[in-house]
């Protein structure tokens, strides 16, 4: 339990005593939208990091070598625990928004930093929400800011061996864009804290990033069923590290 409560302190003090970095980055990427944005992102990767150590995480990276340098991505991982995101975040080499469920929009001073993140909220009970998240990925793939989705939809609560089905549209933004797809498998997550929520235990956690799906080199049936395809990418990934 001391280790939830200290995590979530330092979370709550981060969020208080950043809120004039938070302006400064604002109005910095006004006058210069790249530094401004990475700005933003070296100063959040420093907290996720934090959190990741005081979290009991204890992580070991692979294959981070996949992700290009130079051209935005979409990033599809599987999804076990709300650790996963300042687990993966700082693993980013350049500007990345996170598609995130809309609850955490109406979470005040957080949302700020998000949207200055350009993660996209997703109201998943509205169709005419999916397609702005989709529409909005798009916009930021061509202005190269990457793209992270947990195509899941939600944290699998079933069996951790097996992942869930990703979630119908949620590879668009790549058919619409021709941008390669990043597979990544997360493992260990879990047992750090939703198998004994609210307690949060050491535990090792492993991230593997695969090689990039190039869509256009891909077979028509693969292009067809590119969901699954990366689904089946992404297990592959998965059975390699669990």
């Amino acid at each position: 339990m001391i280790r939830t409560i200290i995590t979530v302190l330092f979370v709550a003090l981060y969020l208080i005593l950043s809120s004039p970095y938070m302006v400064i980055t604002y109005f910095w990427s006004k006058i210069n939208p790249k530094k401004g944005g990475d700005a933003a992102l070296r100063n959040v990767s420093w907290a996720f990091r934090v959190v990741t150590r005081l979290s009991g995480m204890s992580p070991t990276v692979t294959g981070i070598e996949n992700i290009p340098k130079d051209k935005a991505v979409l990033f599809v991982a599987n999804h076990q625990s709300i650790l996963d995101i300042p687990l993966t975040y700082p693993l980013m080499i350049s500007q990345t928004g996170f598609i995130s469920k809309d609850t955490i929009n109406h979470v005040p001073l957080l949302r700020v930093w998000m949207r200055r993140l350009h993660c996209i909220f997703l109201d998943r009970k509205s169709p005419r929400a999916g397609l702005d998240m989709i529409l909005k990925s798009i916009e930021y793939i061509k202005n190269g800011i990457s793209i992270f989705i947990f195509p899941e939809g939600t944290r699998n609560k079933g069996n951790v061996d097996e992942i869930a089905e990703f979630k119908a549209g949620a590879v668009k933004m790549a058919t619409k864009t021709g941008c390669p797809i990043i597979p990544i498998a997360i493992a260990g997550t879990r047992r750090v804290f939703e198998d004994h929520s609210p307690f949060m235990r050491y535990g090792k956690v492993r991230v593997a990033f695969g090689e990039p799906i190039i869509i256009e080199n891909l077979d028509e049936e693969s292009k067809k069923h590119l969901g699954d395809y990366c689904h089946d990418k992404v297990q592959e990934l998965y059975n390699t590290i669990k």
